[in-house]
């Protein structure tokens, strides 16, 4: 069956991003590792009141999680709050007074360096690179879904324009197979299997008419052929007599060449070889006679017809047409409402995207503070200067890193807002749709009796058919689908319309064998050959066929056309041409020659060839009337044993030899039925492109580009907020060893203990580091 190749390839390898993609499912199987629930507990859940415990129970991962997320957007601008409302009482680290302590550049040193792993990680492994990357992947893709889309469309146009073709292709070749039938049928292969005396006659006829053709076209062309040579006689004798062959160098060629003028002749006579009309009008009148008025064909044919008009009625009762173009037009009414709204989408994708760069200049931001604290407190920090006296560039470093507090207080909730709303969706669509999506398991959900429609026990069954009861399942018509199978088989379609009825071959024997049955023939007064019939197959062995004259015909075909071979006679005049002078006499030698030539081909190779088939008929008519007399004997000895048989027992042999023949024509019509029980199931309207409309909606568009980019984005912008915490506590702590302090403790470069610190005895001066 003539099928189109479809387009869409229904498959989405992401890239490198397909990694963190992998990350983030491991995440989703930590936070929510509950199998997907069958529909039968969904069933039961709902009947027994206990859906929303069982729901919570199956959602205890993403509800806890969110939990800690609403948590961590409540108390983080609280305490947010509360640490500024103590800083400006100079408490939690707001007074300018820094007190020293023996272990202080160690402290700074594992402050800085946790701040800076910290900011690593938000910048790198979980946070802002990872967002970014899975932003820019969704409008990536977003911007070359059209392609897929059209793609789809095309393909799903081929689907319904190509399926009339397929049906029609397969009503055309009923012809075939009845032609092929009808063809044994007229045969006469029966009638000279019985009777192969009329085969011997009607080769006899073919030859006959051959030798009357052959002979005529001989004669005629041989007639021809002497004129023709007679002539070229004629103009090569005047040539020869011009004076320039009186030259001496040009003698002797010349009278060579006149010697030879005599071989220019015919060599075979057929003007005289006798006709053979009248006996091929004597075997016209012996095959006059026709038996093959006993065949009974007129009940085959009557099958074969009833068949065809049968097949043609149904086809043309079935509504295809008009499904297929109320499809073709609701398709194309979606293909232009996709195409007017896809600008619609890019451009409010383009806001998505502007608005999760936003998102993440947020957290680069503070990263930026982090980092200029960091580099300029590092770079700018003296060792030797008291925390009164630390240079500008040092301030400045404690200063940004202060900066970076207040902004991570700032935003740090925002983003956490997104990241539990996105994560609850984008988690929910992954564990409810994409995975059970991937093994199936959605739709053995969709499939469960009684959950979509109480009253229904196959939901898609109960659409389609109306009827509930019909084994109809999401499940095995999205598998039968992407295996390329027939959407007759996919939908079951048998309960619409059964072929099976349809292609039953079995009704149209039965009835055939129930007309075989009830046959009368009678055929007593059927006279196979009568006595004018004997008189004519006995004229025809004295048809004088034996007695042609095959030695006449034998003896002219086995010689040649002319006495010479005109092209060997030909070139030899060209080569004694060459060895005269250049001049009159030598061109018109060659154009003599030339003339032969043209003689040759145009008029002696037809006769050669009617010469050979002028000789294959008259060898068989001289084997066939050498057993003429037999053949015509034993002939008239069968017809008389059949004419014994037809008084006797023919009607019940003609009745069982025509079962046997209708045995073989009903054969040839089961292997097209099965063949068309095949071609409907597996070939036609197959429905790939339905599998690779669901693949590219749920599987691509919602699955690989919406869900596995958001997931990756709360993933990268969750991971980024939560280590901000740490960054909060290590960069607070920081900036007190950054910032210049407007007191610090009294230091004294003449005494000092090991420390390096004042002595409470000598100068009695409270001391905080001991106190």
């Amino acid at each position: 069956v003539p099928a189109k190749t479809y387009d869409t390839g229904a498959y989405h390898e992401p890239g490198a991003i397909g990694i963190l993609f992998k990350i983030v499912h491991a995440f989703l199987y930590l936070v929510q590792p509950n199998t997907f629930p069958q529909g039968k507990q969904l069933n039961y859940f709902c009947l027994k009141c206990r859906f929303v415990l069982d729901a919570i129970y199956y959602e205890i991962g993403f509800i806890v999680s969110a939990a800690l997320g609403l948590l961590f957007i409540l108390l983080l601008p609280l305490v947010g709050l509360c640490f500024c409302m103590c800083r400006c009482c100079d408490n939690c680290g707001g007074e300018m007074h820094q007190r020293q302590k023996k272990n202080a550049d160690c402290q700074r040193s594992c402050f800085a360096t946790f701040l800076f792993v910290a900011s690593l990680i938000i910048r790198q492994v979980v946070g802002v690179l990872c967002a970014y990357a899975a932003n820019q992947h969704l409008t990536n893709q977003v911007r070359g879904a059209k392609k897929l889309v059209n793609s789809n469309f095309k393909d799903l146009k081929i689907f319904l324009n190509d399926t009339p073709a397929q049906i029609d292709y397969l009503v055309n070749q009923y012809n075939t197979t009845k032609d092929k039938a009808l063809s044994d049928l007229n045969s006469k292969y029966l009638f000279f299997k019985i009777f192969p005396m009329f085969a011997a006659i009607r080769e006899t006829k073919e030859a006959l008419e051959n030798v009357s053709v052959s002979v005529e076209v001989l004669q005629e062309g041989t007639e021809r052929l002497h004129a023709n040579l007679t002539e070229v006689k004629m103009h090569l004798s005047n040539t020869l007599n011009d004076s320039a062959c009186n030259a001496a160098q040009a003698a002797s060629t010349c009278n060579i060449i006149k010697n030879s003028l005599g071989q220019l002749s015919i060599n075979a006579n057929f003007s005289g070889l006798p006709g053979v009309s009248s006996q091929l009008a004597k075997v016209n009148d012996v095959l006059k006679i026709d038996l093959s008025s006993l065949v009974q064909k007129v009940y085959i044919k009557s099958v074969l017809e009833s068949i065809g008009s049968n097949i043609t009625t149904f086809t043309r009762a079935l509504p295809v047409q008009k499904i297929l173009a109320d499809l073709m037009v609701h398709l194309t009414q979606t293909e232009a409402y996709v195409q007017d709204y896809f600008p619609i989408v890019e451009q409010y994708d383009f806001y998505r995207w502007l608005g999760c760069l936003i998102l993440c200049c947020m957290l680069v931001l503070i990263l930026v503070f982090y980092y200029l604290g960091l580099l300029c407190g590092t770079c700018g920090y003296d060792k030797h200067a008291s925390p009164t006296t630390r240079g500008c560039i040092s301030n400045t470093g404690g200063n940004f890193l202060m900066a970076g507090v207040g902004f991570s207080f700032l935003f740090s909730w925002v983003l956490m807002i997104v990241v539990v709303l996105t994560f609850v969706t984008g988690g929910n669509v992954e564990k409810l749709v994409c995975e059970p999506f991937e093994d199936k398991n959605l739709f053995k959900v969709l499939d469960t009796p009684y959950l979509l429609n109480k009253h229904w026990k196959n939901y898609l069954a109960g659409i389609i058919f109306k009827n509930p009861n019909v084994n109809l399942t999401f499940e095995k018509v999205y598998s039968d689908c992407k295996e390329n199978k027939g959407i007759y088989t996919s939908l079951h379609l048998e309960h619409l319309f059964n072929i099976n009825e349809l292609l039953n071959i079995s009704v149209y024997t039965e009835d055939v064998a129930l007309k075989i049955e009830h046959i009368q023939i009678n055929l007593s007064k059927i006279i196979l050959l009568d006595e004018i019939g004997k008189e004519n197959l006995l004229n025809f062995s004295s048809s004088g066929i034996d007695g042609i004259d095959f030695s006449a015909y034998l003896t002219e075909i086995n010689k040649s056309v002319t006495k010479v071979d005109l092209l060997s006679f030909a070139n030899d005049l060209e080569a004694r041409a060459d060895q005269l002078p250049k001049g009159a006499l030598e061109n018109a030698l060659k154009g003599h020659a030339n003339n032969i030539r043209m003689i040759h081909n145009q008029q002696v190779v037809p006769l050669e060839q009617a010469m050979s088939t002028l000789n294959q008929s008259i060898r068989l008519l001289k084997r066939t009337s050498s057993e003429l007399m037999v053949k015509v004997k034993n002939v008239i000895s069968a017809v008389n044993a059949a004419q014994n048989l037809i008084n006797n027992n023919a009607s019940q042999v003609i009745v069982q030899e025509t079962k046997k023949y209708v045995d073989t024509i009903i054969g040839y019509f089961e292997q097209y039925t099965e063949w068309v029980k095949e071609s409907i199931s597996m070939e036609v309207a197959a429905c790939k492109p339905i599998a690779n409309v669901i693949d590219t909606a749920v599987d691509i568009f919602l699955c690989s580009y919406i869900a596995d980019s958001v997931n990756t984005f709360w993933f990268g912008l969750g991971g980024s907020s939560m280590f901000l915490i740490p960054a909060i506590i290590f960069a607070v702590k920081l900036s007190k060893y950054y910032r210049r302090m407007d007191t610090e403790d009294v230091y004294d470069d003449t005494e000092n203990g090991n420390n390096g610190y004042h002595k409470e005895h000598l100068y009695g001066i409270h001391n905080p580091v001991f106190t």
